[in-house]
């Protein structure tokens, strides 16, 4: 009787196997999960890879102690007004089908309001309601459907990630047979006859099969792994090659040995696991090295308002914030860190943490979470614990704020993965076919070398290795992509559209001049006030100017985007914004950028600023209009036609008087037949910045950090940004290069390995050896263009 295997994780049934819905489960554990997947509409699960799960385990005991709230509020990472939000490590994700399933929890249990996961790091991040569900409901949900969670709590205490050594102990095992099977291959290499080929060579020849058991078993175990799970979803993935060439050397060894043909090829069997394994350690710690993460999360430039003593306000990185520092939260700003609030009324949108959009209120001593937005003017906070740079990039990574905007190239780099591989195979089996007639002994050499010296690693290498460090240089040089995406989609820019207020001018230079009816002291202190909950740029550089008057505290602050503010005190009230905004009729003669102020509904007068354009403004639009189509957007009037006219080229596109949501329709407009770049402030361009090919937002010295940008680049070097658009473009020529590398190299390997005068073992030093070469050319490349940059600093 045919042995069945299980429906649900692919087990054998034994004796004991369920029988339900027409399929046959090894256990009732399996059949409750298939149950619970095909009643909740997951039933694709199966369909994307075939017997993709995990036998669930009986863990309702063991989570008893996540009943403690003391405990369970150490794993959240946030908890706020009936939501909670935590990353547990699920171990047993393996496939695509895992991924599906985990982030589609909330059809398991409508409290569950998202979940994401990170596959490398085999985590999850889910966003749940408390009410009636809890920590411990979760992680028993997920033990339930085969995916319990790894807890430990001194992990989390002492925030240490654990360590995979498996590769080093592979590497380890394969380096320790290779050395041995040399060893006990030397009388076969020098032909020693007479007392080693009667009295020793069974004992040498099954010891070298000994040695090259682990080898296969255990430390090549990954590549007949991935290469298994690639042919069961009908994918050729670069494993195949490579779990083929070493199993047909070990059996053919095998039987070389039993039936006396000759001591096999064991000896290049363990040398080609070995380096192998050597290359793919390399490619580990150099791709560590160049982590884009480690610097985005030591370099990620929000800046905050930090108080000192007397009060005295002082704008800092965010790194830089300690326990017990005592910060300024504007409106709109983004809370960077689990604090208390000291001053101020509290209306925080949680939606960046937890897709909810509906806003708590808080009072004076109540614990903010970071990741909340200030809604309600102005807060002093006292901070609980330093910045979590990491925890801001989950923000950035939200999948609330996601938008399509996926470039083809990496997809183009996977086709030609799966061709290269499939291209190889047939080559491979032609070649084995052709000296099977022609000179059998030399058939299994030639069909081994093949499939090692043709490997696609360098590759699949290229674009990570090329972009990983492209995003290291430009980290360097202020300028912040949230991943290696975005250079692919810099690449291929040929429309530049520019706000003006704040990104084109600064707030260091300007001249502001007031012209109306003089303020009293109070109205002086109530306008002032008001402007410090605002986060625009105007406001900020208008608060600035004010000399110091007595700072109350905000009854009531709104901000309506694109139109103005606005504060009260009591009985008294004072707005701030454009001319429609406090009531004003906007007469033709008012041409220059301005801001309107009324008292209780009394119009008082303005204050005229004489914008101050960046230094460099016009050679950036020089070097851009020869490449580029451009254009500015503007939410002020035209005042500053005529001097925007002289700064841009004759065929750019001037708008002005724009809203927020004029800017994205006009981006939209454009993306019909272009692909743009929004280069904004980050406060009234969110929805252009989203809703362009690429987003960036220019910080100068306040927080504008905005999950609608793709990237982030300092004030002072706004004027390299032609240069970082040209380096996108060459990053690109740069993997098209290592794909021609690669691709000659495998040409002349190939001709060497059909033609049989390449061993095996030569094929398996070769092969790592090109994935390196790959990987220093990538570097040395893009190291020797991002020098480029240094210029600027001459």
């Amino acid at each position: 009787m045919a042995n069945m295997t299980c429906y649900h994780c692919g087990d054998d049934c034994g004796r004991h196997k369920v029988h339900f819905d027409d399929k046959d489960f090894c256990c009732n554990g399996c059949k409750t999960v298939y149950e619970i997947f095909t009643s909740n509409g997951l039933s694709t699960f199966y369909e994307i890879e075939a017997a993709a799960g995990t036998t669930p385990k009986e863990v309702r005991k063991k989570y008893d102690f996540l009943d403690n709230e003391e405990i369970a509020e150490k794993l959240l990472e946030f908890n706020e007004d009936g939501v909670q939000v935590v990353s547990l490590s699920i171990p047993s994700i393996h496939c695509s089908s895992c991924i599906w399933v985990l982030e589609n929890l909330n059809r398991l249990h409508g409290a569950i309001a998202s979940s994401q996961v990170d596959f490398p790091k085999k985590t999850i991040r889910v966003t749940y309601k408390t009410k009636d569900f809890s920590l411990k409901s979760l992680v028993l949900l997920l033990g339930s459907i085969g995916y319990e969670p790894y807890i430990s709590l001194e992990a989390y205490n002492k925030k240490k990630n654990r360590v995979d050594r498996s590769l080093i102990y592979k590497l380890g095992v394969a380096g320790f047979a290779f050395g041995n099977v040399m060893l006990l291959s030397f009388p076969e290499y020098f032909e020693v006859e007479e007392f080693w080929l009667d009295q020793y060579k069974l004992v040498f020849r099954w010891l070298m099969f000994a040695f090259s058991v682990p080898v296969v078993f255990y430390a090549s175990q990954d590549y007949f792994i991935s290469a298994y799970k690639g042919l069961r979803s009908k994918l050729l993935n670069i494993d195949v090659p490579i779990a083929l060439g070493v199993l047909t050397l070990f059996l053919r060894s095998t039987v070389d040995i039993i039936f006396d043909l000759g001591s096999g090829f064991f000896d290049s069997l363990t040398g080609l696991v070995f380096f192998l394994l050597l290359g793919k350690f390399f490619q580990q710690k150099t791709y560590a090295y160049l982590s884009f993460e480690r610097d985005y999360k030591s370099y990620f430039p929000i800046a905050v308002t930090r108080l000192g003593e007397n009060d005295k306000e002082e704008n800092i990185q965010i790194y830089k914030i300690k326990v017990g520092d005592r910060i300024l939260i504007r409106n709109q700003e983004i809370i960077p860190v689990d604090c208390i609030l000291i001053k101020g009324d509290a209306e925080i949108d949680y939606s960046f943490v937890t897709g909810e959009s509906q806003a708590v209120f808080r009072k004076s001593g109540d614990k903010l979470f970071a990741g909340g937005r200030q809604l309600s003017g102005v807060m002093e906070v006292e901070v609980l614990r330093s910045v979590s740079q990491s925890y801001l990039t989950q923000l950035w990574s939200n999948s609330v704020f996601s938008k399509d905007k996926v470039s083809q190239f990496q997809t183009l780099t996977d086709s030609i993965g799966k061709r290269f591989t499939l291209a190889v195979l047939s080559i491979a089996l032609v070649a084995t076919t052709f000296w099977l007639f022609y000179m059998p002994s030399m058939a299994l050499n030639v069909f081994t070398a093949v499939l090692i010296i043709a490997c696609p690693c360098a590759i699949a290498l290229a674009a990570p290795f090329t972009l990983g460090n492209m995003l290291r240089i430009f980290g360097r040089h202020k300028f912040y992509l949230k991943n290696t995406n975005v250079i692919e989609r810099l690449s291929k820019i040929d429309t530049a559209i520019f706000d003006k207020t704040g990104t084109l001018t600064t707030a260091q230079k300007e001249t502001i001049l007031y012209e109306g009816v003089e303020l009293t002291a109070d109205e002086k202190a109530l306008l002032k006030t008001t402007l410090r909950a605002s986060n625009h740029p105007l406001s900020r550089s208008l608060y600035g100017i004010l000399k110091s008057n007595e700072i109350m505290t905000l009854d009531e602050f709104n901000e309506h985007t694109g139109k103005g503010i606005e504060g009260r005190v009591n009985d008294r009230s004072i707005k701030v914004g454009s001319a429609a905004y406090v009531g004003k009729e906007q007469s033709p003669s008012m041409t220059s950028t301005a801001v309107y102020v009324s008292s209780d509904e009394d119009i008082k007068g303005r204050f005229v600023f004489k914008n101050t354009y960046r230094d460099g403004v016009s050679k950036i639009f020089g070097e851009l209009e020869n490449k580029f189509q451009l254009g500015v957007l503007s939410g002020d009037n035209d005042g500053e036609k005529e001097q925007l006219q002289n700064l841009l080229p004759s065929n750019a596109n001037i708008l002005f008087n724009q809203k927020p949501e004029d800017k994205l329709e006009y981006i939209k407009q454009l993306q019909k037949e272009n692909n743009v770049l929004m280069v904004g402030d980050g406060l009234n361009d969110a929805g252009a910045l989203a809703q362009s090919d690429v987003g960036v937002a220019i910080s100068e010295n306040i927080n504008v950090f905005s999950p609608a940008c793709d990237g982030i680049l300092d004030a002072s070097n706004l004027t390299r940004l032609p240069t970082f658009l040209e380096l996108s473009k060459n990053s690109i020529k740069i993997i098209k290069l290592c794909f021609i590398f690669s691709l000659c190299y495998n040409i002349v390997g190939l001709y060497f390995a059909v033609t049989g005068q390449l061993e095996p073992v030569i094929a398996a030093i070769l092969m790592p050896l090109s994935s390196i070469s790959i990987v220093v050319f990538a570097t040395l490349c893009t190291n020797f263009i991002g020098r480029k940059l240094k210029i600027f600093e001459s």
